[in-house]
């Protein structure tokens, strides 16, 4: 069965509590969160103090993705927020197996995220170490984005590349995953579905993820 992430950057930043609360009904798996420095995306979301705050409320493990320079800064911090998984791209640092490393020493799992210009194969000499790969399917910065067609060649070229190295990474996918791409996705082989304005703009958000998940 896929797994679900809904992402809290497309949540009623006035209601984030109602909405947390909903994902806690619900049958997501985990709760993606999108944190931008403004340097390395051209936007700014947030940071330490709404994430403490949400992982006080909030019952389904932490997905974090870090759109930041030098996100290896907060592995600590990142840690004791509780945070199931930190998500670095690799893009954002320059030594991506120490990264790895030190992400795992902290206790928590290891992802590794490529933006959409970003081949597979810079991951060859880490696909072992590391947890989760996520495909950006959108440039990353904004939510609402059109999905980018090329992914799900993409999700097929990483497929690849984790069966033939025996590696237990799963795939995830964000960025335009909604009903007409979804499914192309999960055929494709992703394992986690990220998805923001498709679950929280919903009449019903609770049946949304309900559908996604038995995708």
């Amino acid at each position: 069965m896929t797994k679900v992430s809904p992402s809290l950057l497309a949540a009623d930043f006035l209601h984030l509590d109602r909405d947390i609360q909903m994902i806690n009904r619900s049958e997501a798996d985990w709760l993606h969160l999108d944190v931008m420095d403004g340097m390395f995306v051209p936007n700014i979301s947030f940071g330490f103090p709404v994430l403490e705050a949400v992982a006080k409320v909030c019952q389904k493990p932490l997905d974090v993705h870090y759109m930041i320079e030098k996100p290896e800064r907060y592995i600590q911090q990142t840690a004791r927020l509780g945070a199931m998984m930190m998500n670095v791209h690799q893009e954002a640092t320059v030594h991506l197996h120490r990264t790895i490393q030190e992400i795992h020493g902290a206790g928590m799992k290891a992802g590794v995220t490529l933006n959409p210009s970003t081949p597979v194969c810079t991951l060859e000499d880490v696909i072992d170490d590391v947890d989760m790969v996520l495909l950006m399917s959108v440039n990353p910065g904004f939510g609402g984005q059109k999905f980018i067609e090329h992914t799900i060649d993409k999700v097929h070229r990483l497929r690849e590349l984790i069966d033939r190295s025996g590696s237990h990474a799963l795939i995830e996918v964000d960025g335009g995953v909604q009903g007409e791409t979804a499914p192309r996705l999960v055929a494709a082989g992703v394992d986690v579905l990220v998805s923001g304005s498709y679950v929280f703009k919903a009449a019903e958000p609770e049946a949304v993820i309900k559908w996604l998940k038995e995708l």
